[in-house]
């Protein structure tokens, strides 16, 4: 029981979970997934549940795919892989809208395009057909969590500087007619940015976040 917990936890396995939130990050790094960081990341709620979306599918047809890959013929293999991968977002789409309609209003045809991510399709290419499903599961986590943080983090700073809101609590204070009506922030002069809102400050934001990653590990810079 030691032995088998050991290897579960082991060094290998550990970084299949930590490498994807940093030296790997699949939007920092391998540059993958980046349509929907742009395009849902004017609010955090809902760059929360499509983090939370891919999580769910990312994990779960991983861990499908590697119990399937001795069965799977390679001639159909991509078929199979996409409608696993569809049926997992189909179970997504249609929980969002029995329990969080407007999150899956917001959400629109995104939620559908999971199905065509970049880095689930390559994750399922590249690590589940050949590895065991617990590995297959850390590393659908890892990946996910690293796609997430990094569409947080960016819907955090475009909601809050954007809005001055995050989750739709106001943060930076109340905005009134008048410096006099307002409070926090605003009553010392402080406007918001309504460029943080549109897309172009979404490509900004990330590509900022791409030159810390790569300010931070020297072995990302391109010779």
């Amino acid at each position: 029981m030691a032995a088998k917990k050991e290897a579960l936890l082991s060094k290998q396995n550990r970084k299949l979970l930590s490498d994807p939130l940093n030296d790997n990050n699949p939007i920092a790094v391998q540059v993958l997934g980046i349509c929907s960081a742009l395009a849902i990341t004017v609010q955090l709620k809902p760059a929360i549940v499509m983090s939370i979306a891919v999580l769910f599918v990312l994990a779960a047809s991983n861990v499908i795919v590697s119990l399937l890959r001795n069965l799977i013929p390679n001639r159909i293999r991509i078929i199979v892989q996409l409608l696993i991968v569809a049926s997992l977002v189909i179970i997504v789409d249609l929980s969002l809208q029995a329990y969080a309609y407007d999150v899956s209003k917001e959400l629109s045809i995104f939620v559908g395009l999971i199905i065509t991510n970049c880095i689930i399709m390559g994750r399922l290419e590249a690590f589940a057909l050949a590895n065991t499903p617990w590995k297959a599961f850390l590393d659908g986590i890892g990946n996910a969590l690293g796609y997430g943080v990094i569409l947080i983090i960016i819907a955090f700073f475009r909601e809050l500087l954007g809005s001055g809101k995050l989750l739709g609590f106001e943060i930076l204070g109340h905005s009134g007619k008048t410096i006099a009506d307002s409070t926090g922030l605003y009553a010392m002069g402080y406007m918001n940015n309504g460029f943080m809102l549109l897309s172009p400050m979404a490509l900004i934001t990330m590509g900022i976040i791409i030159w810390v990653q790569r300010s931070k590990n020297r072995k990302l810079i391109e010779k």
